[in-house]
């Protein structure tokens, strides 16, 4: 077996391994389904309520990505605009990570208060709690662009402008994916919160009322639709950054 073909397994041997380490541990101890479902059970609750985890997967995954285009429209705009000068990434960014620190939960009542129960709440909830990693990372690309290269540049003949918008962004985008493959699980994590307190759609709903009725199986097989749309979308963009920006990741020319 080659080292890319390893790499490429480990994580599904990796999964396959604890999947048998936890039905070993429930199985052995007789450990009660209301307290931690073994994986089979979970499984068997997946194929019961499958229509319905369905239902409420597709409300969560269209909500998540309405608020993550949200926050890459606006992260990336607020990271040009910051990494774009000097002051302003001295002024913003203290303030960006404050903002950051704020628990997002907390925000759902305010946002209910504001927009009533439903979409509304959910869809800012993913766009506040994930545009943060995309506006940095933009921000650092272009505010840590050598000055040596900038005054070659400059010497050239090229504006402010055309050392942003021709070597600034384009070297920002390795940046700009690595931003999109984190934010975009904790656009999943703000919908499933939101969804949690205040809406009756969604696989955060349906997580506290399988957790109401005691259906712990339910409520776990909720917890890896949503793990699995993270993991698919992470891997989707980790595709196509591997298609864009190869030039900026060792080992990945074919020699």
């Amino acid at each position: 077996m080659t080292r890319k073909s390893l790499e490429a397994w480990s994580p599904w041997v990796l999964l396959v391994l604890i999947l048998l380490v936890w039905q070993a541990i429930c199985s052995a101890f007789n450990v009660s389904e209301f307290i931690f479902p073994s994986p089979a059970r979970i499984w068997e609750q997946l194929l019961e309520y499958k229509e319905v985890i369905a239902g409420h997967a597709w409300r969560t995954f269209w909500v998540t990505m309405a608020g993550f285009a949200i926050a890459i429209v606006v992260g990336v705009l607020l990271g040009f605009l910051i990494g774009s000068s000097r002051v302003a990434y001295t002024a913003f960014y203290p303030l960006m990570t404050g903002f950051n620190a704020l628990p997002k939960a907390a925000f759902v009542p305010v946002l209910v208060v504001w927009f009533g129960i439903g979409i509304g709440p959910a869809i800012l909830t993913a766009f506040l709690i994930s545009f943060f990693p995309i506006t940095v990372n933009i921000a650092t690309g272009l505010a840590t662009l050598e000055p040596e290269l900038e005054d070659v540049l400059r010497v050239l003949g090229a504006s402010r402008w055309d050392v942003l918008t021709k070597v600034g962004l384009p070297r920002s985008m390795p940046y700009f994916f690595g931003s999109l493959k984190v934010a975009i699980t904790l656009a999943f994590v703000g919908t499933t919160v939101s969804e949690m307190q205040a809406s009756n759609e969604g696989i955060g709903y349906l997580l506290v009322s399988a957790g109401s009725a005691m259906q712990m199986g339910l409520a776990f097989a909720g917890l890896v639709v949503v793990g699995a749309m993270a993991m698919a979308m992470y891997e989707l963009f980790s595709w196509i950054e591997k298609h864009t920006t190869a030039w900026a990741h060792r080992g990945s020319q074919s020699h």
